[in-house]
């Protein structure tokens, strides 16, 4: 097998980890976490992007659960990146979350691109069977910062 097994994970630097409520008051409190643990690297991930991907998992475990059980994030700083994850209680694994759709999404709907943008925009994605559920997760690369002025 080429590469690490999904249900691998690389050891943490840093780790933060939050249960949500489940419903959408949740995405923007998982965006500003994800903001918080990437300010405090020196050499972070794109946190835009980080925040764009987190409020994508978020809603969809918000949207394609049921019930009123939280769903819980997972932020790890990496020595390469970070790796967000959401638990959620529905132990079916994502969509095309790995391999591409069957198609393009329909421009006219609404719904439908959330996996895409984890799938282009993540350095690596997947999900893994969790005693509870499922826990759908991303990682993205470190960023260096870039110089100021003149040298």
């Amino acid at each position: 097998m080429n590469g690490p097994a999904l249900h691998e994970r690389p050891s943490a630097s840093a780790s933060w980890r939050i249960a949500l409520p489940h419903s959408v008051a949740a995405v923007p409190v998982a965006r500003a976490l994800v903001r918080t643990a990437l300010a405090e690297l020196e050499h972070a991930a794109d946190s835009d992007t980080a925040e764009l991907l987190t409020a994508e998992l978020v809603a969809n475990a918000v949207e394609h659960t049921t019930g009123d059980t939280p769903i819980e994030l997972v932020v790890e700083l990496l020595p390469t990146g970070c790796q967000v994850e959401v638990h959620d209680p529905d132990p079916a694994p994502p969509g095309d979350l790995t391999r591409p759709g069957a198609g393009e999404p329909d421009p006219w709907q609404e719904h439908g691109r959330g996996l895409l943008l984890i799938r282009a925009l993540s350095s690596s994605c997947g999900h893994r069977p969790t005693e509870s559920g499922k826990a759908v997760w991303f990682r993205l690369p470190v960023v260096p910062r870039q110089r100021s002025g003149s040298q």
